[in-house]
């Protein structure tokens, strides 16, 4: 799966980290920034990682700022987007199963680095079970 990524200075250390471990996974990831722990704008790259979602160019996408609550809030803004800000494997593994989320949003400075990364693999590794979910999904459109 190709996944595209992307923070601001506040998720910075763990993109690159989320980077390793989605490589690990045997996952094509596309950084779209940013690249460097100086102070940037969240929406630049929220907008740059939905982008290549919402074209097909990447399947799903990671966004990850400080608390992860900024970028979930400018990728929802984007149609066909559905981010979910989780900070546990269980809430990983429902926006997948249950929302199809395509997009995932992650705290920098909240979460630990262990559990960011299982965050990451379930997240990844989880399939949308459509049924019911998907007339639920539909109504959203």
């Amino acid at each position: 799966m190709k996944i595209a990524i992307g923070s601001d200075h506040g998720g910075f250390d763990f993109k690159q980290l989320i980077i390793d471990r989605l490589e690990k996974l045997g996952q094509d990831v596309v950084d779209v920034g940013c690249y460097s722990r100086e102070s940037v704008d969240y929406p630049e790259f929220a907008d740059a990682v939905c982008a290549k979602v919402r074209s097909g160019e990447c399947e799903r996408g990671i966004l990850i700022c400080g608390t992860g609550i900024g970028m979930s809030i400018a990728a929802n803004r984007h149609r066909d987007i559905r981010a979910a800000l989780c900070h546990e494997s269980y809430t990983a593994r429902m926006s997948r199963e249950h929302n199809n989320a395509n997009v995932l949003c992650l705290g920098g400075r909240v979460l630990g680095v262990e559990i960011a990364l299982e965050i990451v693999t379930t997240w990844v590794q989880t399939e949308f079970a459509g049924g019911r979910h998907q007339r639920r999904l539909d109504m959203l459109s």
